[in-house]
């Protein structure tokens, strides 16, 4: 992101950056470097998170993982919806060009942990994305069914009775950011005596 005028690239305030930011739908080719994914990764590691449980783990898929994934969900879709829905899901997910995907732990035996722990997975989530987007790179965050299914977890290698798919997140160069508005405070917030 950068100012106008005199072409000198200037910080966004996290304001800024907080109106700013869009779901992304569909990206450049372009694949973003490695290193600002990391760095966001370790922005996103300073979300809130009681009992500093550090819950969150990221997986970066590579190519042989995506394509993997791509085959997996254009199946689940094809099974659902037919193989044409099958193929055209295939087709659009085929051009993403960066993939992570965000895990949090379970705890079977504390309700309460684990609900706070997948709370604090989404404030990491948050962190990454805003981080992203102060350096031009979009996300978006997905949660489809695939990110359920145990071929899905058996891909990434995660034991899916002691870690949950918080979601996929896509990131890239967007190729167009929609514009949206929000709602007035005071059609959100309630002020009590």
């Amino acid at each position: 992101m950068s100012s106008g005028g005199d072409n000198e690239a200037t910080t966004p305030t996290i304001e800024e950056v907080i109106r700013g930011r869009r779901t992304i739908h569909n990206f450049t080719t372009e694949v973003p470097p490695f290193e600002q994914i990391e760095k966001a990764i370790e922005l996103a590691s300073w979300a809130p998170n009681h009992r500093h449980t550090e819950p969150w783990r990221f997986h970066h898929l590579g190519p042989e993982t995506i394509s993997a994934v791509v085959d997996l969900n254009a199946r689940l879709v094809a099974e659902k919806k037919g193989p044409a829905a099958g193929e055209a899901k295939r087709e659009r997910w085929s051009t993403i060009p960066g993939w992570l995907v965000v895990t949090s732990a379970l705890s079977p035996d504390d309700a309460e942990l684990e609900k706070e722990d997948y709370a604090a997975c989404c404030c990491a989530i948050q962190n990454l994305s805003l981080y992203l987007w102060s350096v031009g790179i979009g996300v978006k965050w997905t949660t489809g069914a695939v990110t359920r299914h145990p071929d899905f977890y058996r891909l990434l290698n995660v034991d899916p009775a002691t870690r949950q798919t918080v979601g996929v997140l896509w990131y890239g160069y967007a190729a167009n950011v929609a514009q949206q508005k929000r709602q007035p405070v005071g059609e959100i917030l309630t002020r009590l005596p």
